[in-house]
């Protein structure tokens, strides 16, 4: 109660402050070395999956890749997820069944190794988890060391807030817009109140300039961010909705929500099995999803690569191929990739909003075959449901499906809205009720958001 009856600072008093300026021209040069090492992440990331999965099998004599190749490579991710998270500080990172949140203690500097290790193993050898949950990871902790680096004697409130910042602008490179890593960051943290501005003016301004410079590294080094970054689809365009789509906008949406419920239980289930003897089991698990990867290829003839990794550099075949997959096709892909997907998410270490909204296009692409429901707006509305039943962040979802389907008109919007609403509620109805930080020990959860968002900084 006392936090109630105790007023707020004024925020703009605060925000003409001299102190504060300064700490916005500190968020601006996060900005810059966050996107950098951000940049230089995703870029090995990148050169990893070429390098094992295209050049390594033509350098050692294979004239097309085996299906078995993915078997040994995923083993030995398992091998390196598993030291990182018993061995080294940070347990890796986040378990990604858990969704993606950034309540909690802030990653600290000395976690980074343990982090980037089981991320790169992870995403590079083949794992089905995107890259988002690393990246907040890094830019925190980059954050924390820079501005310490500077202040040692730095008060814990602005050491908050230069991790939040960090954070924007790492999650920013990925999603290719400074807003819609505002969106998710404020969402996942739980941030609001009167004090928002003070914790979104610095996290704005870093993942601004830092978007500047990840464009610019594209441009002069001559890598493409393509391979990583996403971009809008290209959908035919869509007017406008009628009643009919409306309907089966509902229906999809549940649908979608049980699909998540189960991947999401079978994944903690799985997580609860692994930690007993994590590097049998998560060897385990990785040699699990290259077998999925390769029943997929034997049934469909397809590649073991459309099962593996995030899905977030497969939208464009996916798209192109679509009007040439069976429906047969699609769905061995969804019940293939799902099943890989959770025993991911329940091992390994990343993040799980990629592969949310792969399976949300590959669903969206089959239930384009419905009567009187057409591609963009089943596309639209599975992207958004199946990322608020993974996530439970109703305004990042709808932001990131209204995003991704901009070519195609804002006629969509109603139906995206609709969708994560009722997947929203779907999901939270579908899940026992876990009791909260805030319900057992008020002061303790505030603290935790606090860490991770990063306190307005009145006596930095």
């Amino acid at each position: 109660m006392s936090e109630v009856a105790t007023p707020p600072a004024d925020p703009g008093s605060q925000v003409r402050s001299k102190r504060y300026q300064v700490l916005l021209l500190f968020a601006a040069v996060i900005g810059v070395l966050v996107s950098l090492a951000s940049w230089g992440f995703l870029e090995l990331v990148h050169a990893i999956q070429v390098g094992v999965y295209t050049d390594l099998p033509g350098d050692l004599g294979f004239d097309t890749v085996p299906s078995w190749w993915p078997l040994p490579w995923l083993a030995l991710a398992g091998i390196l997820t598993a030291f990182a998270i018993q061995r080294l500080p940070g347990n890796g990172g986040h378990v990604p069944a858990d969704g993606l949140s950034t309540g909690g203690k802030p990653t600290q500097p000395i976690d980074l190794p343990g982090v980037l290790l089981a991320a790169l193993a992870t995403l590079g050898l083949g794992l089905v988890l995107g890259p988002e949950a690393p990246l907040i990871a890094l830019g925190m902790g980059l954050g924390i060391l820079a501005f310490r680096l500077v202040r040692k004697d730095a008060p814990q409130q602005a050491v908050g807030l230069m991790a939040a910042a960090g954070s924007f602008a790492a999650v920013s490179t990925i999603f290719g817009s400074p807003v819609i890593g505002a969106v998710i960051i404020i969402e996942a943290a739980g941030l609001g109140g009167p004090t928002l501005p003070l914790v979104l003016l610095p996290g704005l301004l870093a993942s601004g300039v830092g978007s500047l410079v990840f464009i610019g590294m594209g441009s002069w080094t001559g890598l493409s961010t393509s391979a990583y970054a996403l971009t809008p689809f290209s959908l035919p365009p869509f007017s406008g909705p009628g009643w009919g789509d409306f309907g089966w906008t509902i229906v999809v949406a549940i649908v979608a929500a049980f699909v998540a419920f189960v991947i999401i239980e079978v994944a903690r289930r799985s997580t609860r099995i692994v930690s007993t003897r994590p590097f049998v089991f998560t060897t385990v698990a990785a040699l699990a999803v290259g077998g999925l990867a390769i029943a997929f290829n034997q049934a469909t003839d397809r590649s073991t690569d459309a099962v593996l990794f995030s899905g977030q550099d497969a939208f464009g075949s996916l798209f192109k191929d679509a009007p040439t997959l069976s429906l047969t096709t699609l769905a061995l892909l969804l019940i293939f990739k799902g099943a890989a997907w959770s025993i991911s998410l329940g091992s390994f270490r990343g993040g799980p909003t990629f592969p949310a909204i792969f399976l949300g296009v590959v669903g969206g692409l089959l239930a384009a075959h419905l009567p009187g429901y057409s591609e963009t707006p089943a596309v639209a509305v599975l992207m958004g449901a199946g990322v608020v039943s993974i996530l439970r962040l109703p305004l990042s979802s709808v932001v990131i499906a209204l995003l991704l389907t901009s070519k195609a008109g804002l006629g969509v919007a109603p139906l995206i809205i609709v969708g994560v609403v009722t997947a929203y509620v779907a999901t939270e109805m579908l899940s026992p009720r876990r009791v909260s930080n805030t319900e057992t020990a008020p002061t303790h959860g505030r603290e935790a958001r606090v860490a991770a968002a990063g306190t307005p900084p009145a006596a930095a």
